[in-house]
C-alpha cells in the first residue's frame, strides 16, 4: 500500500519581496494565519521564515519568530519547521538563532554552498514598495550562499545533537546529496532523515524532470529507500508539476508562497492554503492519501511538539 504524502507548506520564505504579491505574508499575524490555514488545508509540516513587519525584509530575530510560533502551535498540530537558510547574506549564527532559541521539532539545513541567483526577477518590476528590494535582488549577481562542511557540522551538532531537532536537508544539486552521504557515513546524520530536493533556482539543478528522476535514483543508491523520506519542491511555474510527479513516484512535496507566488498561469495565489488545497486535490485524485501531522512525526522520528520551547 502506498504511503501517505507529506505536504510541507512554506508560507513566506526569504526570496520573494513585498512588491511581488500583495498576498505574501509579512507581519507575524499574517504569517501565523497563513500557517494555520495551510495546516487546516492539509499541510502537516510548516516551514517558517520571519520578516520585518515594517519592511518585509527577511528577519533573523528570535523575538520576531516568537510572535507567531506559539500561536501556530496552539492552533494546530502541524510540525513547525524553522528555516536555518534565513535570508541571503545572513551569517550562520544569525540563521541558527531562531531555531536554537525555539528548539523546534524540525529545521531546514542547506547542504552545500552555491550561486543563488534571484536577480532575474529585477526585470519584472519597474517600481518597488521598499528601497531594499531591488538592492537585495541585484546583490545575488555576485553572491555565493555559503554552506560549508564546517558550518553544516556546526548546525548538526548545535541544533541536532543539542536540541533533538531533526532536519529538512535541502539539496539543490547532485553534489548536495553526496554531502549528506558524507555526514551519514560520519554518524552525524542518522535515519530516518528527510531529503528535500530543490529545482529551478538559478545556480542549482534546473527544473527538468530528468533531473528529478536522476536525483531520486542517486539518493536511493546512496541511502537505501528504507532509510530516508524524500520530498520535492520546484520554483515558480514548475511548483505543481514537480509536486505532482513526486507524489506519483511515492515521494512527498512542498508548496507555499516561498516557492511560487502563483496558483496558475499569470494568476497570483491569494493564499498558501489555496496552493495546499490544489495539490491535495491532485494527490487524492491520484488515489493517494495526505499524511497527518502524527504520521509525519512517526515517519521522521520527531521529538514531539511538547518538547519545543515556544
Amino acid at each position: 500500500m502506498a504511503k501517505s504524502v507529506i505536504i510541507t507548506c512554506a508560507p513566506t520564505g526569504g526570496i520573494h519581496t513585498p512588491t511581488m504579491s500583495p498576498h505574501l505574508p509579512i507581519t507575524p499575524q499574517e504569517i501565523w494565519k497563513a500557517s494555520i490555514d495551510a495546516a487546516e488545508a492539509g499541510a502537516s509540516i510548516i516551514h517558517l521564515h520571519a520578516r520585518d513587519p515594517q519592511t518585509g525584509k527577511p528577519d533573523p530575530r528570535p523575538e520576531t519568530f516568537m510572535e507567531f510560533l506559539p500561536v501556530i502551535k496552539q492552533a494546530t498540530d502541524a510540525v513547525v519547521n524553522i528555516s536555518t537558510g534565513g535570508g541571503l547574506g545572513m551569517t550562520m549564527d544569525e540563521r541558527l538563532k531562531a531555531a536554537t532559541t525555539a528548539s523546534p521539532e524540525m529545521a531546514s539545513l542547506n547542504m552545500g554552498s552555491m550561486n543563488f541567483g534571484i536577480f532575474p526577477m529585477l526585470e519584472k518590476y519597474s517600481e518597488w514598495k521598499h528601497d531594499w528590494e531591488p538592492e537585495f535582488l541585484e546583490m545575488t549577481k555576485d553572491f555565493i550562499f555559503p554552506n560549508t562542511f564546517k558550518t553544516i557540522e556546526y548546525a548538526l551538532k548545535t541544533l541536532g545533537e543539542g536540541h533533538g531537532t531533526r532536519f529538512e536537508f535541502e539539496c539543490y544539486d547532485l553534489g548536495h546529496l553526496y554531502n549528506v552521504k558524507w555526514f551519514v557515513d560520519k554518524g552525524l546524520i542518522k535515519p530516518p532523515f528527510f531529503i528535500q530536493m530543490v529545482f529551478g533556482i538559478l545556480g542549482g539543478a534546473g527544473a527538468d524532470l530528468d533531473n528529478l528522476m536522476h536525483m531520486h535514483n542517486i539518493a536511493n543508491k546512496l541511502f537505501g529507500e528504507e532509510n530516508y523520506e524524500w520530498s520535492v519542491l520546484a520554483a515558480g511555474r514548475n511548483q505543481m508539476p514537480f509536486a505532482t510527479q513526486s507524489a506519483m513516484l511515492g515521494g512527498n512535496l512542498r508548496v507555499g508562497l516561498e516557492d511560487s507566488l502563483y496558483i496558475g498561469p499569470k494568476q497570483l495565489a491569494t493564499s498558501n492554503a489555496e496552493q495546499v488545497l490544489k495539490i491535495r486535490s491532485i494527490i487524492e485524485n491520484l488515489g493517494l492519501q495526505v499524511a497527518t501531522p502524527a504520521e509525519a512525526r512517526a515517519r521522521l522520528d520527531l521529538k514531539g511538539n511538547d518538547q519545543v520551547k515556544f
